[in-house]
């Protein structure tokens, strides 16, 4: 059978001129001292196929958690597993934080609350429908103890407007001078009843922080503080001048108790000074 194909072969040539030898028509090799065929493909420079050359890319490209050891590659699965518990627990509590009442709030109110407060508080007046419309001042006014034993009793005097001054024309305000006593005055009222009851164990805390902000406001007094006394003052923000609409702008006060003065309250120069003083 063979023999038969290659003598087909021969007379298929039989008649056919030869063509030339030249750069573009090479004369057939004969068979058995044939050339080995070259690939069709040959591998990419910097493809796996380079060996112990391959690139800085293919490196990186095995790179990764799987490249560390064992003891290595189970500390950062329990870390990022240990980020993502807490990641959705933060996020349960403060869903729950600001969600409506429901049966968990109502069963785990408390532990939501222990949670979110005081570093995760959240506000969400500035989208609330009705935004607010008033301007709230802080006063405050104490009574003195002089040297001869006689008392007085200062003024009300402006916090807020302390605040605004030294705010006005700073391109960087502290988050003391801008936050300080609205988060105060929120907490205090947040916590208290509309008799000034405090409210378990949060409200006697923002009673020990309002006495404390007042007492290092009124520092550079003359005389030994005995009692302060806090109080709102609120006012409605005017309508501009090109509205028809009617606001009433007068002040409405609210006065909280007088609270005395324990020594955790003055600041630590205040208490440096009382003790040189006794000396």
């Amino acid at each position: 059978m063979d023999a038969y194909v290659e003598k087909g072969a021969a007379d298929a040539d039989d008649g056919r001129p030869t063509p030339p030898a030249g750069p573009g028509n090479e004369a057939p090799s004969a068979p058995g001292n044939q050339a080995p065929a070259r690939p069709e493909t040959e591998p990419l420079p910097g493809s796996p196929a380079d060996g112990p050359g391959a690139s800085p890319a293919a490196e990186r490209a095995g790179a990764g958690i799987m490249a560390l050891s064992m003891p290595y590659q189970v500390v950062l699965a329990v870390a990022l597993a240990v980020v993502g518990v807490f990641a959705c627990v933060h996020l349960a509590m403060v869903f729950l934080h600001v969600a409506p009442s429901n049966t968990l709030t109502k069963r785990h109110g408390q532990a939501v609350d222990d949670w979110v407060y005081p570093e995760f508080e959240q506000n969400w007046k500035l989208f609330a429908p009705n935004p607010l419309q008033q301007n709230v001042s802080v006063e405050v006014r104490a009574e003195l103890v002089a040297a001869d034993g006689s008392r007085r009793t200062t003024g009300w005097i402006d916090l807020t407007a302390q605040d605004a001054e030294a705010i006005r024309h700073n391109p960087m305000p502290s988050h003391a001078q801008q936050n300080e006593l609205r988060r105060a005055v929120d907490f205090y009222l947040n916590s208290h009843s509309d008799d000034h009851t405090p409210n378990g164990m949060r409200g006697r805390l923002s009673e020990e922080y309002m006495r404390r902000i007042a007492m290092l406001r009124l520092a550079d007094r003359s005389g030994d503080v005995e009692r302060v006394q806090l109080r709102t003052v609120t006012r409605a923000v005017p309508a501009p001048a090109w509205s028809s609409e009617k606001t009433d702008t007068a002040p409405s006060y609210r006065d909280f108790p007088w609270w005395p003065v324990t020594d955790a309250d003055r600041p630590a120069g205040a208490d440096r000074s009382r003790t040189e003083a006794g000396r």
